[in-house]
């Protein structure tokens, strides 16, 4: 169809004017050069008081659901990943059954993640044969510090027992550990028994007689979701001082960092002194965009925590065009904010000129717009 006179076309996405009907979004909407979808089918044993996705109520949809979804999403590109998850992979009794399906709704079949359940993997003995038969060959495990602490944060009793098994059944399998550590100030004084457990179960030595890599990091995680609400113990440059050594040279190598305090970020001062002039907008809008679908079929892009500001819209009651639409004019609060405030009034508005938390820019950015949105 012809363009109409009020429609504008950006960065290969139509933009639509209020006059254009959802019938013809379908047509006027550019492919996407790649697009993925996560449906967070059956949500997560875990309530983590880190996790930027936040604790939605675990879903129940089915595998008729994932298809319904996936050949929703299909005519608008020629590749079409599809994940049956987007907080804990594979915790559905039938996550083979389910690994399946996305293979077969997939355009491209991609291996397995480096994310596994640990609440499955000590529960199932099936689960790491499966793993270990796809080629997986290192599993990342989150650990905070000592057994309470790390129940505490994986907000469920009993996890840092089942994360040290975990490590155990993986290393038989010949699958390396992966450990990230989340840090904190409420935490810092349990680094050095995470360095001391690490060395005493020797995890270095024994990934490297199977042929595999042990590897460990630090950082404190994005500002957004869960984790949002420890903006007031989150670390600082004076902090980072009581990182052990081991854990330290770890983090480095692990992001290829010659200094922890690169890997730690900025001060929020010093990025609120260079920001706060910034006249800039941005665009979300991506041509290979990954999008988060919830229990009851609300969409996200996964830019940010799947809250109300980034709503694009419900699947079921609004389709798939009405999402794209909303998604590519940047009609979600969040998006719509970022494009049309600038960003220094949203530092003025959001930010703290006298704090010593640290964050990279982008996790900054981010944090501060999802503040500005609620405020």
């Amino acid at each position: 169809m012809v363009m109409q006179s009020t429609d504008v076309y950006v960065g290969g996405f139509v933009f639509f004017s209020p006059t254009t009907h959802f019938t013809e979004v379908a047509d006027m909407i550019e492919p996407f050069t790649h697009l993925t979808v996560c449906l967070d089918m059956a949500g997560c044993p875990n309530r983590c008081r880190h996790c930027w996705l936040g604790h939605a109520p675990n879903g129940h949809l089915t595998e008729d659901d994932l298809t319904f979804v996936a050949e929703a999403f299909r005519p608008f590109t020629g590749c079409l990943p599809v994940y049956d998850w987007y907080r804990e992979p594979d915790y559905p009794d039938r996550y083979e059954a389910r690994w399946a399906l996305c293979q077969r709704l997939s355009d491209v079949h991609e291996a397995h993640f480096e994310l596994v359940s640990f609440w499955r993997i000590v529960r199932d003995p099936r689960y790491v044969q499966w793993l270990s038969a796809l080629g997986l060959k290192q599993a990342q495990l989150t650990l905070f510090g000592g057994p309470e602490t790390t129940d505490f944060y994986t907000g469920r009793k009993g996890a840092y027992h089942e994360i040290l098994e975990a490590m155990e059944i993986l290393i038989a399998h010949r699958i390396s550990p992966r450990i990230q550590i989340f840090v904190n100030q409420e935490n810092l004084c349990e680094l050095p028994f995470l360095e001391s457990l690490i060395e005493r179960l020797d995890l270095d030595n024994r990934c490297k007689a199977f042929g595999g890599e042990f590897s460990c990091f630090m950082h404190q995680g994005s500002c957004d979701g869960e984790n949002e609400k420890l903006y007031g113990i989150r670390v600082t440059s004076d902090d980072l001082s009581r990182i052990p050594p081991v854990l330290a040279a770890y983090t480095r190598k692990h992001f290829h960092r010659s200094r922890i305090e690169d890997v730690f970020g900025q001060t929020e001062q010093s990025l609120y002194a260079q920001l706060i002039d910034d006249s800039s907008t941005a665009s979300y809008v991506s041509r290979t965009p990954v999008f988060y679908v919830d229990g009851q079929f609300n969409v996200y892009p996964n830019v940010a925590p799947p809250e109300p500001a980034w709503r694009l819209g419900n699947l079921k009651a609004d389709g798939v065009e009405a999402v794209l639409e909303n998604y590519v004019q940047s009609k979600s609060i969040a998006q719509r904010t970022r494009l049309t405030v600038p960003l220094g009034r949203i530092v003025t508005s959001q930010g703290d000129p006298a704090s010593q938390r640290l964050f990279s820019e982008g996790d900054y950015i981010e944090y501060l717009l999802n503040t500005y949105c609620r405020r």
